[in-house]
């Protein structure tokens, strides 16, 4: 089953900050531990591909399941809202489609470590 990843972000009207997401989506896509073949990145504003087009996309790649990970570090309202109102956009539209979420960025455990990594590198 082909899995694809798409890393959903705000959007930006500075593009070299979508860009940047775009970029970390690359960087994912040829990571050593990567088991997704298809790594992307979509955006909820200011920024194409949408999150129902992103999704679509990887579908129309030969993607059976995609997962959504919100690159956030909290859980306001485009978490707990916003993404989930477009992946169910997305599902509609292809309900045969295995689409997740994955839990946002700064739910990881390893959080707490990269903050004080970054915090103690730049003293």
């Amino acid at each position: 089953m082909k899995k694809a990843l798409i890393v959903v972000s705000h959007g930006s009207r500075r593009e070299a900050s979508n860009e940047e997401v775009r970029q970390l989506a690359q960087q994912l896509s040829t990571h050593q531990e990567n088991s997704f073949e298809d790594v992307s990145a979509a955006f909820l504003e200011l920024a194409e591909p949408s999150v129902p087009d992103g999704i679509m996309a990887a579908i129309e790649r030969g993607a059976e399941e995609v997962t959504v990970l919100p690159f956030f570090l909290s859980a306001g309202r485009h978490v707990t809202q916003d993404i989930p109102a477009e992946v169910d956009k997305a599902r509609r539209q292809k309900p045969d489609a295995v689409i997740r979420i994955a839990p946002y960025i700064g739910r990881a455990p390893e959080m707490t470590e990269i903050v004080l990594r970054l915090a103690k590198d730049h003293r």
